[in-house]
């Protein structure tokens, strides 16, 4: 049959043929299937004569469908996947909701979820930052379990992957109205004048720091801290959590401070009522955003976010498959580069600084207490053992990571990773190299802009769960 340059998702292919998904997600991994190519996303695309090859498969003699894998995905699929994913859309649903620098492309979490896992099983992500595995393990109808030291990384997450509840869309709608009439009457009200002090006052409170007024121009800060108060006010937790992710996505850009790489001060051309309208289109976007994701989500899936110290070894259920990209040795102090926001949200900035794995600040010290390579070694290390007892045997750890400059030194993370986790019992099975888009990863100039990153798959071969 001549292919009609139509091509179908493994969904469609799955009903044609008369199976389930994850049958023939299954009959993939085996290699009892030719894979399909993949989209920008990193999703499969079947042309016509390949879902026929599956339809044929599927009324074919039951043994060759039972048969046991020969090969693992690991060594059979995973290899030939384009790691790069130059041309990927990489903010689609509620992937764009917050900024977060150093964030890797949902297409590789998403790409390793599929081959690694089954639908129901539980994905782990112990360093989730923004939650983009999360997202992708819901998409992919994985339950997700999520662990982050930052209290922003944990907002930020639970708002990405929490479904709106009855009467959130109404609520935010009307904030988003208000705080857009609240713009227009604030820029209308603003006349030339000798004196800084706004026109605007809010009587909301707003954080007791110097860094305040150091950050920001007083008109921000009146605008500010009456946006909070209107979010905290939001008759649901989920809609205070979005309303307050949005708050916090326009700090930055409304703050004196550069950008969220760059911690230096600068005029930006703030003018009364520009923080209100920012906060009104962000929200607006956001809300439709999470609004898109309600539409999808299974609502029987189960997400877990866990605000806590990895080195503590918080409880978390049995996990099928882990996928992570840990913070970068030297490459990144998300404390420092976070701290307006944290104020903002009345988060504690110096409890979640000491807890940092990775903070430029504490690598860059050159005194005896500061990090080594070794330091991480040796963190990682910990992170093995713990994920050891949590991580069902013979599944899956995957990291992602590129290599860092300390002291001058260039160090080898994957490598280090690798050493770690044979220390702790884990089984290295793969690792392979990509390539970063020109604009990514753009961290520190003084330790040097990271051009490629690792994916580093180890195995846990305990034969018992503990």
């Amino acid at each position: 049959m001549a292919s009609s340059g139509q091509v179908y998702s493994t969904a469609k292919v799955a009903e044609s043929a008369k199976i389930h998904k994850d049958t023939l997600l299954r009959w993939l991994r085996q290699g009892l299937v030719v894979e399909p190519n993949r989209d920008r996303r990193g999703w499969r695309v079947w042309t016509e004569n390949e879902m026929q090859t599956v339809m044929a498969f599927a009324t074919g003699p039951e043994s060759l469908k039972t048969q046991e894998a020969v090969t693992s995905p690991v060594s059979s699929h995973l290899p030939l996947i384009d790691w790069d994913f130059r041309e990927a859309k990489t903010n689609y649903l509620t992937h764009g909701l917050h900024p977060y620098p150093a964030k890797y492309i949902p297409q590789i979490p998403n790409t390793i979820i599929q081959e690694l896992s089954s639908l129901g099983d539980t994905v782990g992500d112990v360093f989730c930052g923004s939650g983009t595995t999360l997202v992708e393990g819901l998409l992919l109808r994985r339950n997700v379990v999520g662990v982050d030291a930052n209290p922003l990384a944990g907002l930020i997450s639970k708002a990405k992957t929490t479904p709106l509840q009855p009467g959130d869309k109404e609520s935010l709608s009307e904030l988003i109205d208000r705080a857009h009439r609240f713009s227009i009457d604030i820029a209308s009200d603003d006349q030339p004048s000798l004196f800084k002090a706004p026109r605007f006052v809010s009587t909301a409170p707003r954080p007791e720091d110097r860094a305040i007024t150091f950050w920001f121009e007083p008109c921000v800060v009146e605008e500010l801290a009456e946006i909070r108060s209107w979010c905290q006010g939001l008759p649901t937790e989920t809609a205070q959590n979005l309303a307050l992710v949005s708050f916090s996505a326009i700090i930055v850009s409304v703050s004196l401070q550069d950008s969220d790489t760059r911690y230096v001060r600068r005029q930006k051309g703030i003018k009364p009522g520009d923080t209100m309208r920012r906060f009104a289109q962000v929200l607006s976007d956001n809300t439709s955003a999470v609004e898109r994701l309600t539409d999808i989500l299974d609502p029987q899936l189960r997400c877990e976010i866990v605000i806590g110290d990895v080195l503590q070894r918080p409880n978390l259920p049995l996990l099928d498959l882990v996928v992570c990209s840990p913070p970068y040795p030297n490459a990144y102090s998300y404390h420092l580069y976070h701290m307006t926001r944290m104020l903002w949200l009345n988060m504690d900035q110096p409890a979640f600084k000491k807890r940092e794995i990775g903070s430029h600040r504490k690598f860059s010290n050159p005194g005896k207490n500061g990090a080594t390579i070794e330091t991480f070694r040796s963190e990682m290390f910990d992170v093995f053992l713990w994920l050891r007892d949590i991580v069902k045997p013979n599944q899956h750890a995957c990291f992602i990571i590129g290599d860092s400059t300390i002291r001058g030194e260039r160090f080898d993370n994957a490598a280090v990773l690798t050493g770690a986790a044979s220390d702790a019992g884990w089984t290295p099975v793969a690792r392979w190299q990509r390539n970063l888009k020109e604009t990514s990863k753009a961290f520190n100039p003084a330790i040097g802009k990271i051009k490629t990153e690792h994916i580093v798959v180890f195995e846990n071969k305990r034969t018992a769960v503990q």
